[in-house]
């Protein structure tokens, strides 16, 4: 991404759920860029709300209701938007504003009525204001840290593999729309001129954003697929399309902690001892690292990059935070005890040589590491004493 030139601070509403998590995370990294959150209790506050909005340049519009009674569905997404519209007018604001809009706006049902009718709100308001906007509709948007019986069928159906459970499949014709939180943070970026082109919002429209359709059954069967192969026979699946990984790392983050870490079978005899280190689809990139007592490795995390951590000499501990959370988990590994942890995306890590002697470390990635799109992102794990970024 380029450095942006503005906006600089950057209002995200519904900034808690799935897709503001995911949201959140790609601004993260910008540099310059301030992110103002307002979850449920700042939304319902008027005063406050409007406090946050008196001096930003951009709105992202994410908070809505898509499950409860109907009349809870239909009036949340309405109050959604007038609170926003209320808080813009009580401090004469007009920043650009991109909302968070569904397919479902064409269908007469309570969420689809209220999707409409809120975008509708903020259109007339837009106009009033003389302010950019953008409704994105969006289809059927999933992503690591969704909710089970909740935000998408993706996300019970990874849950119910990770926890060996058989899946729970009432239509298999269901046709399915799928689209990734990320790519719907992108084009929230690009929009705003965070990425390289042309800054698109002028006035106001109305933007379909597409994803790759398959029936639920189709999507159950890749995702048993994959868990077969990477919780039965320990591989790591094909990921031949952008929609594979993706559902992989949900699989992987439905899994975290509880799957972890993953024991390898060591074999020995009179001439030593041998365990498989990676069985993977895709080749990827392996690579050794040895590290001294006390120091430590990592403070990163990616957005999509698989990577596995497998110590094969010494005694490490493993750390692992996700982001905007301050719970650290940690795992305790050591080389004559052969065990694996994949890194959940989205999630900062690092491992410290714990021991005494020289810690040798195998390193594995699903792909080669590209300079120009590095999905590496400094980090620091620990909240309580932060460590110097990497020069």
């Amino acid at each position: 991404m380029s450095e942006p030139s503005s906006p600089r601070r950057v209002l995200v509403t519904g900034a808690f759920g799935m897709l503001g998590f995911h949201v959140r995370a790609h601004l993260h990294v910008l540099e310059g860029v301030e992110t103002v959150c307002a979850g449920r209790a700042e939304c319902a506050d008027p005063d406050q709300l409007a406090r946050l909005v008196a001096d930003v340049d951009a709105v992202l519009h994410l908070a809505g209701v898509n499950r409860g009674t109907d009349e809870e569905v239909e009036q949340g997404n309405l109050q959604a938007a007038q609170a926003l519209i209320a808080a813009l007018r009580k401090v004469g604001h007009a920043p650009t504003v991109l909302y968070a809009s569904s397919t479902h706006r064409e269908r007469e049902t309570p969420y689809g009525r209220s999707k409409r009718a809120a975008g509708a709100l903020l259109a007339e308001w837009a106009a009033g204001a003389n302010a950019a906007l953008v409704e994105l509709v969006l289809p059927h948007v999933f992503g690591e840290q969704g909710r089970p019986h909740y935000n998408s069928v993706v996300h019970t159906f990874c849950h119910q593999l990770a926890a060996g459970e058989a899946l729970t499949v009432h239509d298999r014709e269901g046709q399915l729309e799928l689209l990734h939180a990320g790519e719907v943070a992108e084009t929230m970026l690009g929009l705003l001129g965070f990425s390289d082109g042309p800054v698109e919002v002028r006035g106001q429209s109305v933007q379909r954003v597409k994803g790759v359709s398959m029936t639920v059954g189709e999507l159950a069967d890749l995702l048993t697929a994959q868990s077969r192969q990477y919780f039965g026979a320990l591989e790591i699946p094909p990921l031949q399309a952008a929609l594979d990984l993706a559902l992989f790392n949900c699989l992987r983050s439905a899994a975290f902690p509880q799957a972890y870490p993953i024991p390898l079978e060591l074999r020995s005899d009179a001439r030593g001892s041998l365990f498989e280190a990676v069985r993977s689809h895709r080749a990827g990139q392996t690579f050794f690292s040895t590290t001294h007592p006390g120091v430590t490795r990592g403070n990163h995390f990616h957005f999509g990059k698989v990577e596995r951590f497998l110590v094969v000499g010494g005694q490490a501990r493993i750390s692992i935070r996700r982001l905007f959370d301050d719970q650290v988990h940690a795992f305790e590994v050591r080389g004559d005890q052969p065990v694996y942890i994949d890194m959940p995306t989205l999630h900062t890590h690092e491992i410290t040589n714990v021991g005494d002697g020289e810690l040798l470390t195998l390193f594995w990635a699903h792909e080669f590491f590209d300079p120009q799109r590095p999905d590496t992102y400094f980090e620091p794990v620990s909240l309580d004493a932060p460590v110097a970024a990497p020069r």
